[in-house]
């Protein structure tokens, strides 16, 4: 974190997808509801608007505090700017997958370690390599595999690391 004039200035890092979305994936990313989010190719980051508003969030109540009250940024207000549905089904908690590597078989169509016993995660470095281009023979599951990745990439590329600018002071 740097200072300006005396005031903290966040930097942040994002890692979005490298490529953009095959156009065999589009229909796969819009029924998931990741077609708006993939559309969304760069964006000017203001760092000391972010760093003033980190400035007056309140850990107690969850709220900026401003000179006109308390103002909170909504999960629908996400929504409504990402185009993200958050209706239907909660996930949350952590899940326990005995065989990680299996797991990423099916979902993907291969595995980061494919072979090895001690797989435990994928980067994106990984997902980069192996999904960014299609063949044009591409079987339907592979589609749905490059798309799975190509989201996978906009979670933690896009989605997570905003949410780790906010938290990170």
């Amino acid at each position: 974190m740097a200072t300006l004039d005396g005031y903290r200035v966040l930097r942040s890092r994002f890692h979005f997808p490298k490529y953009d979305p095959d156009k065999l994936i589009m229909s796969y990313l819009q029924i998931a509801g990741f077609k708006d989010v993939a559309l969304i190719r760069r964006f000017d980051l203001r760092a000391n608007l972010i760093s003033a508003l980190v400035e007056r969030w309140c850990t107690e109540t969850h709220t900026f505090i401003m000179p006109c009250g308390e103002c909170t940024i909504t999960l629908e207000d996400v929504a409504m700017q990402l185009g993200l549905r958050v209706d239907g089904t909660v996930v949350t908690g952590r899940s326990k997958v005995l065989e990680p590597s299996v797991l990423c078989h099916r979902l993907l169509g291969q595995s980061h370690n494919d072979g090895e016993r001690n797989f435990t995660c994928w980067t994106l470095k990984w997902l980069r390599a192996n999904f960014k281009e299609l063949s044009s023979t591409a079987t339907e599951y592979e589609v749905m595999c490059a798309a799975r990745a190509y989201i996978m990439q906009l979670i933690e590329g896009y989605l997570c690391q905003t949410t780790r600018l906010i938290g990170s002071t």
